[in-house]
């Protein structure tokens, strides 16, 4: 309902998701659900529509673009399954290590592949170690001209979809923190191998899986940045990616809101459209509002953090976590307005509902996410 000021570039971008969405999303997207099964037909039409070369610089590529059109085309595709676009997310999410600590001869290597739609994946959560990232315990530990790999990870989306990790491994377990590094992990590496696909409550068209390393040998050139900098590449890497959530949140917002309005406009009861009874439409321009007011917050975060911003964790959190509960409330609200018909199966509100709950919880849950913020404020108001 806001003009955005959004270029025509940046306009084209959103209807060429949009018109991905339509033919090779939203017909399939409830089967994808109820199956639990990942389609790369989706994802090969955004690498065919150069939607993965977004972010890449056009030496490598790319289209030399920032986060904020990675967020314009995100929030699109969520309209349509938020699966897809975890899927889509998520490979920036494991590209962005690269982008921002990579060597010259790393980006040479892989960025190209990745403007072309070579998946993703980041690898840092463990089962002891979620909220607690310092808890890691797989470590790389130098021999000669490689590291190798011990250990496992946990919930990692793309996993084994994926032809590329970045993944965060303890060198000096003794450091604490500063001891951890980042390294790149290609599929098919010695040693390296996917477990189980996970059953989630939804998002059930993207991958997670664990990832197992066992005496995995990689190349000493596959360090990123230098050793004891992995909490540093982990940490920057989430401040860019959490707008993308947040993106994720307004367009599973828009969605769920998109649905149950066409209903109650058309649902009649008592001799008119349900719309027209004023607990009914007050809940609507309550969505409208607090899905806007996330754009915005969103839209403005991703904006700052590619005006080259230096400190820039507590407005990622901010659109991270403000739009996350959005989603929540209005896919929530969605289902009431439509009764008994957003609870069925049948009707895709129930499944925008059940994505939109995930987005509380991974890059750092809300909680996690107003403690960032908490202390963020400190730094402005002391």
């Amino acid at each position: 309902m806001i003009d955005y000021g959004l270029s025509e570039e940046q306009k084209i971008l959103i209807n060429l998701a949009k018109s991905i969405g339509e033919e090779y999303i939203k017909p399939y997207a409830l089967l994808w659900d109820e199956k639990e099964v990942y389609d790369p037909t989706p994802i090969k039409a955004l690498a065919q529509a150069d939607l993965f070369a977004i972010c890449i610089p056009e030496e490598y590529g790319g289209l030399g673009w920032g986060l904020f059109e990675m967020c314009l085309a995100v929030e699109e595709l969520s309209r349509y399954c938020a699966g897809i676009s975890t899927t889509y997310a998520a490979s920036f999410l494991g590209a962005y290590p690269i982008l921002l600590f990579g060597n010259k001869k790393q980006k040479e290597k892989y960025l190209p592949q990745i403007a072309k739609g070579s998946l993703c994946a980041f690898a840092l959560t463990e089962p002891q170690a979620g909220s607690d990232a310092f808890a890691i315990k797989t470590t790389a530990q130098k021999e000669g001209d490689c590291y190798v790999l011990e250990g496992m990870k946990h919930w990692i989306t793309n996993g084994g979809i994926a032809d590329i990790y970045v993944v965060i491994a303890m060198t000096d377990p003794a450091k604490g923190p500063r001891g951890a590094s980042a390294f790149i992990v290609e599929k098919g590496d010695p040693g390296f191998s996917v477990g189980k696909k996970e059953k989630k409550l939804g998002l059930r068209s993207s991958v997670t899986t664990e990832l197992f390393f066992n005496n995995c040998r990689i190349p000493k050139e596959r360090l990123l940045g230098r050793e004891g900098m992995g909490f540093v590449v982990a940490l920057k890497t989430l401040d860019y990616a959490r707008c993308g959530a947040g993106a994720q949140a307004v367009g599973i917002a828009r969605g769920a809101m998109e649905i149950a309005l066409r209903h109650a406009t058309q649902r009649v009861q008592f001799g008119q459209p349900v719309y027209h009874f004023q607990a009914v439409s007050h809940t609507f321009a309550e969505m409208a509002m607090r899905i806007e007011a996330a754009r915005a917050l969103v839209y403005s975060a991703a904006r700052f953090i590619d005006s080259g911003a230096k400190n820039i964790t507590g407005a990622s959190s901010m659109a991270k976590c403000f739009a996350t509960d959005v989603a929540m409330w209005v896919t929530e609200r969605a289902i009431q307005m439509m009764g008994g018909y957003g609870y069925m199966r049948d009707y895709p509100v129930q499944k925008f509902f059940r994505d939109a709950k995930c987005l509380q919880i991974y890059e750092g849950t809300n909680e996690i996410q107003r403690n960032v913020i908490s202390r963020e404020l400190l730094k402005y108001y002391k």
